[in-house]
């Protein structure tokens, strides 16, 4: 008795790889081959799409089996070809399953068979060569990918099989066979049937699938010409007699002291000075044009030195030193940054890279009048976040007034919504994310943790045991009782990214809805820090109507540009000093705490943004969340002096049908506010709030949020079904 080996034909389902392949070539094939299945797209009534593999394509009996679980052809072509080998796969095994049947069922239990000695020589030989060759790869599919199953083929005998594996059947069988020779047939039989699923390779997921996202590569970045760079060597010689210089020219308004220091930078060079005991630090700083003009310059900075006795004096350098952003992402203080949201901001006055972390400053105010290098400096920052951080853990809106700054960063995966560039759709972004910090807030109360790294912490924890979450929310209230109805839900936990807010110009906001706006802003910025949303603002004008003195309270962290005069200083800073700045990235920085220092931005070529973005777009497609820039019809503001004419009307009918009325437009509509029932029942404010207020205490609708949105809290079903006269 031989044992049946299966054996693939040429109709066996072909290798493939998700790229390349069609539907229409799967069906063919399956047409060729006597199989019952074709593969087609169907849609769903939510307006997604699926390929799927239907048996019995063109009769009556015909449906779909399985669905692919994707809309790409390719993806699902590959899956396709898995299902059918899995199939036949399936019908290999049911094959030796019955072979091995009627080996049993032709043996017979009470009778045993007896082996001669030439008939056990016979059975040991075949053992010995094994069963026939297979030569033939079948796929097989999972729900998620493709497996590769690879059987022993002629001229690869130990593929996937390890050569002890027929010597050790051979030796079961001699040494079963000396006690009881009754078991010799068990392995002979099936020992070779056994073999073949020992080959099992399961390969990686196409990359089709599941594409790994990398982050973009420094060389992407222009690194600037070697001949730039300032060699202090060859320039001690001029730092002295400058240094020498500088004191005649003090000396000649009075001023005595010895210069210190003197530290070189790629843009400035700072000297400290330090004025004989006596001499009011006042004094020095109000001569900072004589001294500019004394020294030749085109600009004098004079400020005291933080935690020192001495005071800087920064003088512009005769050859300036560019920055580039490429020296600061490959410099150790990158590299070895723990920041959760690290921003490149460019060199210090000693040529050292600035790394800040934006999730500590946590807000970003910016302002910088045209030519300063402020939209520059804006792409650096953006850059430094793209550089660090996937789509994942980071995800960006960005507001653009002017058109032309941000809409380069259009598709690539890390936005929410596509470049807003209309100030209205600005504001409901706003919005937006205002809504969005009360809802982080909420899911971080329901764990009990205090921020945002707490928060995903707890997740992956919770999701790596398997434990579920509820929460109790009302669905309905009880007329009778006159109490909400309450039930648990199970929440779905999913950890949750940074959100950065990028507003390039602050103007054109605040001249559309400059109190709406600075209401938003000021909640953003007094609680979004712990629920991982962040804003970065930027303007060109740092005027009190713009930068208000509420947005000043709740932006420690400001960057200030060139100016064009001290009172625009002062309005950014506190302080004058960023009028004598040089432009072109020139900058001071102002951290939390009031302590201000030079830095010199780094230079971004729009070519190098042009080229970063690119690679970005073909890690992934993005995930847009188009209700970011969404305008519900009732954000309209309920004003009490709407509706006088309706008021006396009001005051004699009843309210009983007009109360009907209004549940019938809130349910149908789903929206419930003051001024939409006014709209559609062309009634007054007084009576519409009635109306609304009724609704809010049979437990229609909710009680409204900061910016008087209310939830609809039953539908017309549940609502119908449980008053007793309807």
């Amino acid at each position: 008795m031989s044992a049946q080996v299966f054996q693939p034909g040429v109709d066996t389902a072909p290798m493939t790889s998700a790229q390349g392949t069609k539907a229409e070539e799967f069906n063919l094939w399956c047409a060729m081959n006597n199989r019952p299945f074709a593969l087609r797209l169907s849609g769903w009534q939510d307006g997604s799409r699926e390929w799927c593999i239907e048996a019995d394509r063109g009769r009556p009996e015909a449906a779909a089996i399985w669905g692919t679980g994707t809309d790409e052809e390719a993806v699902a072509t590959a899956i396709a070809y898995a299902f059918v080998a899995g199939i036949e796969w399936a019908e290999a095994e049911r094959a030796l399953q019955d072979a091995d049947d009627e080996a049993e069922e032709g043996r017979g239990e009470p009778e045993v068979e007896w082996l001669d000695e030439d008939e056990f020589e016979e059975r040991t030989d075949a053992l010995r060569a094994g069963p026939p060759p297979l030569s033939t790869k079948i796929a097989g599919s999972r729900v998620a990918g493709q497996i590769t199953v690879r059987l022993p083929e002629p001229d690869r005998p130990d593929f996937g099989v390890t050569e002890s594996s027929v010597p050790e059947a051979e030796a079961l069988v001699v040494d079963d066979l000396e006690p009881a020779p009754e078991e010799i047939l068990e392995p002979a039989v099936a020992q070779p049937v056994i073999r073949s699923p020992l080959a099992l390779e399961a390969e990686p997921l196409p990359d089709a699938i599941l594409p790994p996202y990398h982050l973009p590569a420094v060389d992407l970045l222009g690194g600037g010409d070697p001949k730039d760079a300032i060699e202090e060597e060859s320039n001690e010689n001029e730092l002295a007699e400058q240094a020498a210089k500088l004191e005649t020219v003090l000396r000649n308004f009075r001023v005595r002291g010895e210069i210190m220091e003197v530290r070189p930078g790629p843009c400035v060079t700072l000297f400290e000075l330090e004025p004989v005991p006596g001499t009011k630090s006042s004094t020095i700083i109000n001569l900072a044009d004589d001294i500019a003009r004394s020294m030749s310059a085109v600009t004098a900075r004079i400020a005291l030195v933080p935690g020192r006795s001495v005071i800087g004096i920064e003088l512009p350098n005769a050859v300036r030193e560019t920055v580039y952003l490429k020296e600061i992402l490959a410099s150790e203080a990158w590299k070895t940054s723990k920041a959760k949201l690290p921003m490149a901001l460019g060199k210090n006055i000693g040529g050292e890279p600035v790394v800040v972390d934006l999730a500590r400053m946590p807000h970003l105010l910016i302002a910088g009048t045209t030519g300063s290098g402020k939209s520059v400096g804006i792409n650096a920052m953006i850059l430094s976040l793209l550089y660090h951080l996937p789509p994942e853990q980071c995800r960006l809106i960005m507001v653009d007034p002017k058109m032309l700054e941000l809409s380069v960063y259009d598709d690539i995966p890390h936005l929410l919504t596509p470049v807003v560039t209309d100030p209205r759709k600005a504001v409901a972004a706003l919005k937006w994310v205002v809504r969005e910090m009360e809802s982080r807030y909420k899911a971080m109360s329901l764990l009990g943790v205090r921020n945002l790294d707490g928060y995903n912490a707890r997740v992956t924890d919770l999701n790596a045991r398997g434990e579920q979450v509820t929460s109790r929310v009302q669905v309905g209230f009880d007329k009778e009782r006159r109490e909400p109805v309450f039930e648990d839900r199970i929440v779905t936990l999913l950890p949750l990214p940074f959100i950065v807010v990028v507003v390039d110009e602050m103007a054109d906001l605040m001249l559309v809805a400059g109190k709406e706006i600075e209401t938003l802003i000021q909640r953003l910025a007094q609680m979004a820090r712990a629920a991982g949303i962040h804003l970065i603002m930027a303007t060109q004008r740092p005027s009190v109507d713009v930068i208000t003195g509420t947005i000043k309270a709740n932006f420690p962290t400001r960057i200030s540009f060139q100016v064009t005069s001290k009172i625009d200083s002062r309005t950014i800073l506190g302080e004058s000093g960023a009028e004598q700045l040089l432009g072109q990235g020139d900058m001071l920085f102002m951290q939390a705490g009031g302590r201000i220092s030079r830095v010199h931005g780094p230079f971004v070529s729009d070519q190098e943004v042009e080229e970063v973005v690119a690679h970005l777009r073909t890690q992934a497609q993005p995930d847009y969340v188009y209700s970011v820039t969404e305008e519900d019809d009732d954000e309209e503001a309920d004003y009490p002096g709407a509706g006088a004419i309706d008021e006396a009307i009001s005051e004699e009918g009843d309210d009983g049908d007009l109360y009907s009325q209004a549940l019938a437009v809130i349910l149908r509509e789903g929206k419930a506010s003051v001024s939409f029932i006014q709209r559609h029942l062309q009634i007054g404010y007084n009576r519409a709030a009635r109306l609304v207020e009724r609704m809010e205490n049979e437990g229609v609708i909710s009680p409204p949020n900061h910016v008087g949105k209310r939830e609809i809290l039953v539908s017309a079903r549940q609502y119908f079904a449980g008053r007793g006269d309807d």
